[in-house]
């Protein structure tokens, strides 16, 4: 069973996302592109907290370059008997030291330029093809474009991952549908709900899997979740009224 849909990926419409950002400068190094954004002041009574659960550790420095930190008594990443955990850190502590032109992490909120625009770039390569019929090539840009956008650095907002990602998704769920591949675009659905749980789209992806692998019940829930976020939602209810015939 085939359903249309009222709007291909790329055109239009009140799900779409934010707009592209501007050009880097000329001269400026791509893996300094970084758009900052305004830093919020500190909460001086969180900072009171934070200084009084303030607990100094042992720690000794080990290679690559005295780069990671390790329990000062065994020499361990994570360590039981000392209670400490330094992957997280030492993760970053890589990305610094794979990465020598960047010096230092920018402020919080700071945006890498340059991954913004691949990934934009990627998608509306993508939202080309699909317009064209094209879906399997489409699902090679979609994904290209949601691996890129999955891999931004740590100090990025991680919201902006999101919103990359829910999009980029929900049009490769659509390419899947059309393709026949209806379980690869339920997976793409399931994480469109996780990265983005109140936007409609992600439920009319999945209902619309649902349906074709033969649970109409399980598409139902779906639409009326997508209900409670966006109640005027016209697709939705136009999607739901159709799940409710009784010649469906």
């Amino acid at each position: 069973m085939s359903h249309s849909h009222s709007h291909a990926p790329g055109q239009s419409h009140s799900h779409g996302p934010a707009p592209p950002q501007p050009a880097p400068a000329p001269g400026q190094q791509p893996q300094m592109q970084i758009q900052q954004q305004q830093i919020p002041q500190p909460d001086p009574a969180m900072l009171a907290v934070i200084e009084q659960d303030f607990k100094p550790v042992k720690l000794k420095l080990g290679e690559p370059k005295e780069s990671k930190a390790l329990c000062a008594d065994h020499g361990l990443e994570k360590c039981n008997d000392c209670g400490l955990d330094f992957t997280y850190m030492n993760s970053v502590s890589k990305i610094f030291l794979d990465n020598p032109a960047v010096v230092r992490p920018p402020p919080p909120g700071g945006i890498q330029l340059q991954r913004t625009q691949a990934v934009t770039k990627l998608k509306d390569e993508g939202n080309v093809f699909f317009k064209k019929g094209q879906h399997q090539k489409a699902i090679e840009m979609y994904t290209m474009a949601a691996n890129i956008a999955a891999e931004r650095l740590p100090w990025e907002p991680n919201q902006l991952m999101k919103e990359e990602l829910a999009n980029i998704l929900s049009n490769r769920s659509a390419s899947y549908g059309i393709l026949g591949d209806h379980i690869s675009a339920l997976a793409d659905a399931d994480v469109v709900i996780q990265v983005k749980r109140p936007w409609s789209k992600g439920y009319f992806r999945k209902a619309r899997a649902l349906v074709e692998l033969g649970d109409v019940e399980g598409a139902l829930e779906e639409v009326q979740m997508a209900l409670q976020y966006e109640p005027d939602n016209a697709e939705m209810q136009k999607f739901l009224g159709t799940l409710t015939k009784k010649d469906f």
